[in-house]
């Protein structure tokens, strides 16, 4: 390896498996892992894996501990620290550990004191294989991905007439960190006029930073020209600059790198390089950078102060774990607020060998609860501990302190326990300290004593004797404690067994105001004596009638013999009498009588959703994709209704196609609250019987049997992929080998990027894009982990898009580059300025940073 290509000062590359130290096949050197003392370490098998790196990892305990790396870098800090933490469920481990350093400028910006970049894409277009470009030809061993790669989240919709073109002619890149010339010597040019992507963004939406990288490398006539303009959907402001990379970039095969250094971006980007008007050539584009703002922690509010504590000890593995203090998982011996800044609240140091005085530092945590520093041999006097006013329980005890009793403890208002016995205090205690309500415990103290004549009623342990009273007292106490009454049943909660007429009592008054009482006898005259039979569910039967004024209903009756069907009945009654939204099917009354539990709804005349992907009203009339996604939409408003528009909230819990009403216009609406479940303060719910339904149930729920909104979001992406795909939840047949679940067959095929692989065939006139954006949002919507899934309320901004990308697609396809960024304009892709004083996320975007920066 020349003096070109050597590895640069600032590398690290840990093999945290390994015991030597190697060079690998691409020139990186790679060191043991010397850093960590902690964890296992185990030897593996990838398949397809021979790099030595990886043929081995460390574990760490499943436990609430952290385990960190520091290592030393030349940054604004001396150090940085890298810690692994269990999240959930299985172990912490790690293959490998990489620092690369950068000499800062290509990647500088005005924002970099509050937020680091996260890398959401790097592009080499043009590429010649599948394999990245990095070390060595990007001295600094950034990785380029191919654009030949064909993934869910990486480039697809590629336009029709797009080439790949190179050369090896150097390419005047400028300096050695702007994208190596192995990168820039390919590209890619929109013979017909365009180069269209769609591309994932990871951590997206979110503020980012993003720049193209040209460089004409294609030999030009004497009277050709190419210019053209960047077209995002939404963004026409962003659409009118226009390229011309000879003029721009000052000469043939020269680096030219416009972009935004601030950037609004959605999850899924769709982008299109378009040429003008008065270009003769197609687009041409080499490499793209985008990365996410990413805002930089202060950590806990009091790390800072523990750093003198570590320092003294740093012999000892308590003061060693290094990290943060509460982030993201807290020492063994500390405990922190949930403050998004957290504060330590509890420090918990007995029995460690702690000599010397009590460090001063300590007393300045204000937000400390508790202090346990109990058995050990601490010398000195207690300390002032005026700057933990929320202190309330001290264990000073088993040490050497001497001198007197701080009066100042007085004066901590939370102090309920304080435990110094067993030191060398002398002097007299506090009058103001003894009269405090708590626990105070100064025995084997010889030099301490209270005043004479002094009677205090609170529990004051002075002796042995003492305490045994206080023991004696205290079981005294709870054997003479009077039993507690019940509380008394709550008020609008529905009772399993109802009367026979109306639930007013049941209810309370609001609710029976709200739910229309129908006699059994007006039922039957709407009916016809239940003549009309129109569907069936797990608890009744469901009947056409038509009241005296001539409105349309169904007619739901329980089945008699289920308890659990009448406490269903109990619970919709009572959901239902209180919430009202256009896109959930409107509740008329209910009927009790001769043993019978009716609900009366309006009637849907389009029946389900399920009946129209595949059921009997698809034969000649299927719906088509934009019906579809407005079908979705209007569920999904529904759905948010109930998780944001009802206090408490509301989780449906039984979310399917058959539970999505059509009305005689095709809008839809969610029926069917027999499941659904109060969310109290935002709080899971554990239920000791699951509810929903094969294929729509939620994993999580099912497993651990805490129900949240996140449990709906899940059966809504099941949805969403049967609308895709016009497939059921569950079958046999139609996913293959092994496979019953549509979930695993749809993630199987867009993982793949093989979309078509799932499209419904009876679907024909749709945009891509828009087809790309439901079916990435359906697998976002049933990841295993309620905590992954997005809020119902983005899963709709996202069939908007879709919905806008559709009914704008016409102008995409045939339009002017001018007329589709005019039209652009009315797409609800967001792509504007956010207050940064109402997000932790995003930057403000002014006038200045919009346009393109060329570097």
């Amino acid at each position: 390896m020349d003096a070109s290509t050597a590895q640069k000062p600032g590398f690290v590359s840990l093999d945290c498996g390994g015991s030597n130290n190697f060079t690998d096949e691409i020139g990186l050197e790679w060191s043991s892992d010397n850093y960590m003392l902690s964890g296992d370490i185990a030897n593996i098998s990838v398949a397809n894996e021979t790099r030595k790196q990886y043929q081995a990892l460390r574990y760490f305990p499943a436990d609430d501990n952290k385990y960190c790396y520091t290592l030393n870098v030349i940054t604004t800090d001396p150090t940085i620290g890298i810690c692994l933490s269990n999240a959930t469920t299985g172990q912490p481990f790690i293959s490998t550990l990489e620092l690369r350093q950068f000499n800062g400028s290509i990647y500088f910006n005005q924002f970099e004191s509050q937020f680091f970049l996260s890398m959401s894409a790097r592009i080499n277009f043009g590429a010649d294989s599948d394999e990245p470009v990095r070390y060595p030809d990007d001295p600094f061993d950034r990785i380029w991905q191919s654009d030949s790669v064909r993934k869910a989240n990486y480039l697809v919709d590629v336009a029709p007439g797009t080439e790949k073109i190179s050369t090896q002619i150097p390419i005047d890149v400028g300096r050695d960190e702007w994208p190596p010339q192995k990168v820039m010597q390919t590209a890619v040019v929109g013979r017909n006029g365009s180069l269209t992507y769609r591309l994932n963004l990871d951590g997206f939406p979110s503020s980012g930073w993003a720049f193209s990288y040209f460089a004409e490398i294609e030999d030009l006539g004497p009277s050709d020209t190419r210019k053209f303009r960047l077209m995002l959907p939404g963004a026409p402001d962003l659409s009118k600059a226009v390229v011309n990379i000879q003029e721009n970039a000052l000469g043939k095969y020269r680096l030219y790198e416009p972009g935004y250094y601030n950037l609004s971006l959605p999850f899924v980007l769709s982008f299109r390089f378009a040429k003008t008007s008065d270009s003769t050539l197609g687009p041409l584009l080499n490499a793209m950078e985008i990365n996410r703002y990413l805002k930089k922690s202060d950590g806990s509010a009091d790390g800072s102060l523990l750093a003198a504590i570590t320092t003294t000890y740093s012999s000892a593995k308590w003061a060693n774990e290094g990290g943060d203090p509460c982030l993201p998982a807290p020492w063994s011996w500390v405990q922190c607020s949930s403050d998004p800044q957290p504060r330590i609240t509890s420090i918990k140091l007995s029995g460690k060998n702690l000599s010397g005085t009590i460090p001063v530092e300590l007393t300045k945590l204000g937000g400390l609860v508790e202090l346990w520093l109990d058995n050990n041999s601490l010398s000195g006097p207690i300390p002032d501990f005026s700057g933990c006013p929320n202190m309330k329980i001290i264990h000073l005890e088993d040490n050497r302190l001497n001198g007197e009793l701080p009066p100042s403890l007085a004066d901590l208002s939370n102090l309920r326990e304080l435990y110094v016995q067993d030191n060398l205090l002398t002097g007299k205690i506090s009058s103001r300290l003894l009269n405090k309500d708590l626990v105070l415990n100064y025995t084997g103290n010889a030099g301490l004593r209270k005043e004479k004549g002094l009677n205090h009623k609170k529990i004051i342990i002075g002796t042995s004797i003492g305490a045994a009273i206080l023991l004696i007292a205290t079981i005294t106490s709870f054997v003479l404690l009077p039993k507690r009454k019940k509380n008394p049943p709550h008020k609008g909660k529905i009772q399993h067994s109802l009367p026979p007429q109306k639930l007013g009592s049941s209810l309370g008054d609001t609710a029976a105001e709200a739910a229309h009482y129908f006699t059994l006898s007006e039922i039957e005259d709407a009916t016809n004596n239940f003549a009309r039979k129109i569907g069936s569910g797990g608890f009744g039967i469901v009947y056409y009638g038509r009241l005296q004024d001539g409105k349309e209903i169904a007619v739901k009756i329980l089945t008699n013999d289920s308890f659990q069907g009448k406490r269903e009945f109990s619970n919709e009654v009572s959901l239902l009498s209180r919430i009202h939204h256009r896109n959930l099917v409107q509740f008329l009354g209910y009927c009790q009588e001769d043993g019978k539990s009716i609900l009366v709804y309006e009637f849907m005349h389009n029946g389900t959703l399920k009946e129209h992907l595949y059921g009997p009203l698809t034969h000649g009339r299927g719906i088509n994709w934009i019906k579809r996604l407005e079908i979705a939409e209007d569920a999904a408003k529904g759905i948010e209704y109930l998780h944001t528009g009802c206090v408490p909230t509301i989780i449906h819990r039984d979310l399917k196609t058959s539970n999505i009403l059509l009305d005689k216009n095709m809008r839809a609406k969610v029926s069917d609250f027999g499941l659904s479940k109060l969310a109290v303060d935002g709080a899971s719910h554990v239920s000791s019987i699951v509810r929903g339904t094969v294929g729509y149930l939620d994993p999580e729920y099912y497993i651990s049997q805490q129900l949240t909104d996140k449990s709906d979001v899940y059966s809504f992406g099941v949805i969403l992929l049967e609308l895709i795909s016009g497939q059921e939840a569950i079958s046999n047949e139609s996913f293959g080998i092994n496979c019953r679940n549509i979930v695993q067959w749809a993630k199987m095929h867009i993982e793949s990027g093989d979309l078509q692989g799932i499209i419904d065939p009876a679907l024909h006139d749709y945009d891509i894009q828009s087809m790309w954006k439901i079916a990435e949002k359906a697998l976002m919507c049933v990841q295993p982990h309620g905590s992954m899934r997005p809020w119902i309320s983005e899963v709709i901004k996202e069939i908007q898009d879709a919905i806008a990308i559709e009914r704008g697609a016409e102008a995409v396809r045939e339009g002017s580059s001018d007329e589709i960024s005019r039209r652009s304009a009315h797409s609800s892709l967001n792509l504007g300025s956010v207050d940064m004083a109402t997000s932790d996320h995003y930057l403000s975007i002014d006038d200045s940073i919009t346009r393109p920066t060329a570097r």
